[in-house]
């Protein structure tokens, strides 16, 4: 019987969203197969991690391209971005707090890569005149990182509807973000 491989890591991406601490047995339990056979894809949690910041990698980029963030305002595209990364966002959230992910020089480049993209997006904002120029654009990019992983923490929680997630995310990032004319 041969073992489809996107569905484990789909399965593991959806328990360890909502229990991060969540142990190879459980894992193995939630995408229905036995210990022994997760062993055989994913030699142990740091490999199942690394499979799982691919798949994650693959929906940044995936949801960077469905936006189009070369099109109309760049708050428009934010608008945008945010809506197509919303399925994705448990996953992110997840692989955010993965610390081995982030250090050393093993780091995947595909995370550069979606930090360049966003991070253009938010300099073109500053460059229309849209975003406010005293906060960096790598910074924006990263309070986006964090809005998009507390959002998905709060509506796993039940602490938000789910039909709110993008309204709240855009609208504390683009809020903060946004030029004011000064007095």
């Amino acid at each position: 019987m041969s073992v489809d491989r996107e569905h484990v890591l789909r399965s593991a991406a959806a328990l360890l969203t909502r229990k991060s601490t969540s142990t190879m047995d459980e894992v193995a339990k939630a995408a229905g197969i036995s210990r022994a056979t997760l062993h055989r894809l994913f030699a142990g949690r740091d490999a199942l991690v690394r499979a799982l910041e691919g798949l994650g990698i693959e929906e940044c980029e995936a949801a960077l391209t469905a936006a189009r963030l070369g099109d109309g305002t760049a708050q428009e595209a934010v608008r945008r971005l945010v809506r197509e990364l919303e399925p994705a966002a448990g996953l992110l959230a997840f692989l955010y707090t993965e610390n081995q992910l982030f250090e050393g020089e093993e780091q995947n480049e595909g995370w550069a890569r979606i930090d360049a993209a966003i991070a253009a997006l938010f300099r073109r904002g500053q460059q229309s005149g849209e975003f406010r120029i005293d906060l960096t654009p790598a910074w924006l990019t990263e309070a986006l990182y964090g809005l998009m992983a507390s959002g998905a923490w709060a509506v796993s929680e039940g602490r938000v509807a789910p039909k709110d997630f993008k309204h709240m995310i855009v609208e504390l990032l683009l809020g903060g973000a946004l030029r004011r004319e000064e007095s």
